[in-house]
Order: structure tokens, then C-alpha cells, then sequence
């Protein structure tokens, strides 16, 4: 990643060390979820649509990157119930809530089923930007090409899940769509200052 996409993340300070975390993000490329999961010291389980699984390599493979299916569009009920239950376990699940990937660049409006998800499970939910993924792997391309990618992670937003259904959606579009028009326009916040004497 680092080598054909010119990888750098800001802000992997912001995941927690222990306990379940949910990492929400807007979705640019299937590149997203590995860069995510490179430059975090703790393994990240994902959701991927079912179509995926056919392929009896591609799914082997996703499979054993923790990867489980999630049926597009239909409520899915199991893939919910999996997610709470990894999360409640102390997993870190990755969830992409626009439900595609961007077919232009610009994020799509947030499905409401990840507020379920953060309301049942009870746990951090950390927002991340990703910007240039797009430009990488755009969704109508079979290959990737070779363009700078950047990740921004967010600070935990610790009690979402004492909001209703709607505040949650209508927070989390905030905070993404924020976190992504700043960091496309190069603003990177800085680094938490370190108390003295340490």
C-alpha cells in the first residue's frame, strides 16, 4: 500500500486499544477496507456484500481476512446480529454506512442501518475519511491505477448510541462529510500534544 499508493494515515491514535470499536467510513474503491486495516495494531472484521462470496477463491480470501456477507438492500437481519455480537465480543468491524461505493467521488447519504447497530452494540464509534481511493480505483475500472491515498481517523464519538435513530444518521453524515471536505482540502488536525515530562 505504501509503495503503489503512497499510503500515509493520520490520527491511528484514535482507535481504542481494548473492547469492541465500530470504524465507520465513507466508501471510495475496494481498496478501502486494506487501507484501514494496514497501519492498525489490531485486526479489523468487515462487512462485504454476498456476491462477493461466490467466487470460491475471492471468498476463501475474504473469509479469512474476517470478512462476513451482508445481503444488499434487504434488511439483512443476520449480518446485524453478527455485527452486535462481534462488536459486544470486543472485535473492531469496519461498516461503510453509504452501502456502495461512491460512483463520483462525493459520499452518498447514510443507510439507517448502521444507527441499529450502534444503538444494540453499545460501543465507540470511530469516523475515518478516506480520500483518493477513488482517484485509485474508481468503481467502473477492473484495476487499480497508482494514486496517493489518504486516511484520516477521527476521535471516538463515545456515546452515539445514547441518540435516536435519526440524530445518530444525521450526526455521523456531519461528522464524515466534514472530516472528508477538510481533509480533501488538505487540513490534517494535528496530533494530541504529550503531557510534559513524558
Amino acid at each position: 500500500m505504501t509503495v503503489l499508493f503512497d499510503l500515509k494515515v493520520y490520527g491511528a491514535y484514535n482507535i481504542p486499544k481494548t473492547g469492541g470499536v465500530l470504524i465507520v467510513s465513507n466508501h471510495q474503491s475496494y481498496l478501502d477496507p486494506i487501507l484501514l486495516s494496514t497501519r492498525l495494531d489490531r485486526t479489523l472484521s468487515y462487512l462485504a456484500k454476498a456476491e462477493l462470496f461466490q467466487n470460491r477463491y475471492f471468498g476463501w480470501l475474504i473469509r479469512n481476512l474476517n470478512a462476513f456477507a451482508v445481503e444488499q438492500g434487504a434488511g439483512d437481519i443476520g449480518a446485524v446480529k453478527e455485527s452486535i455480537a462481534r462488536l459486544q465480543e470486543g472485535h473492531v468491524l469496519n461498516i461503510y454506512p453509504e452501502g456502495s461505493r461512491t460512483e463520483d467521488g462525493e459520499m452518498l447519504p447514510l443507510e439507517k442501518g448502521v444507527a441499529l447497530v450502534i444503538r444494540r452494540a453499545k460501543v465507540p464509534v470511530v469516523p475515518v475519511a478516506i480520500v483518493g481511493s477513488w482517484e485509485a480505483w474508481p468503481k467502473d475500472q477492473k484495476l487499480p491505477h497508482f494514486r496517493p491515498v489518504r486516511v484520516l481517523i477521527g476521535a471516538p464519538m463515545n456515546e452515539l448510541w445514547k441518540l435516536s435513530r435519526d440524530e445518530i444518521i444525521a450526526e455521523l453524515e456531519r461528522t464524515l462529510k466534514t472530516m472528508y471536505e477538510q481533509f480533501r482540502a488538505g487540513h490534517i488536525p494535528p496530533p494530541p500534544k504529550r503531557p510534559r515530562g513524558r
